[in-house]
């Protein structure tokens, strides 16, 4: 059999297969559940049998760009930010978090089987129900019991949209 012929027969293997391939083929086990991964050492290892590995020229060349090469062996301590002067005041904001939302005190309304919701749009969240909530996903996963997009569920930002 060919080498494209038994690398394409190793896309029919079970994962216990393939890591008993590995096995075989590499003289160590393996515990790796990343059935691509595997699938690729086992291909690599099969074709570099058959047809030869990496010339020693190629091999010092790869040495030496390793040996070039800025390695990480740490993630980076992200630097801590310098204090903010304490003559600087942050500046409020001068709209809303969400332009899609109207103003505070809008009434939302949605008809929603047969019943007709009305939440009002407060300063901070929102109110149905004699109850204030974050948001207006929130709102429709209490009317609905699942959750959803609450801009999609009272249709904002629609022709014939709530409000």
């Amino acid at each position: 059999m060919t080498t494209m012929g038994t690398i394409a027969g190793l896309q029919r293997l079970t994962m216990q297969e393939l890591r008993a391939r590995y096995a075989e083929l590499f003289g160590e086990t393996t515990t790796v559940k990343n059935r691509t991964w595997l699938f690729r050492r086992v291909a690599w290892r099969l074709q570099s049998l058959a047809e030869g590995d990496l010339s020693e020229r190629a091999r010092q060349r790869a040495t030496e760009l390793a040996n070039d090469a800025d390695l990480r062996t740490t993630v980076p301590r992200a630097e801590r930010p310098a204090p903010a002067p304490e003559c600087i005041q942050p500046l409020p904001m001068a709209s809303r978090p969400d332009p899609r939302l109207p103003m505070p005190g809008t009434i939302l309304t949605r008809v929603y089987k047969g019943q007709t919701l009305q939440v009002e749009v407060l300063a901070e969240g929102f109110a149905y129900a004699g109850q204030t909530y974050k948001s207006l996903s929130a709102v429709a996963k209490a009317v609905t019991g699942a959750h959803c997009n609450g801009f999609l569920f009272f249709r904002m930002g629609q022709p014939g949209g709530a409000a």
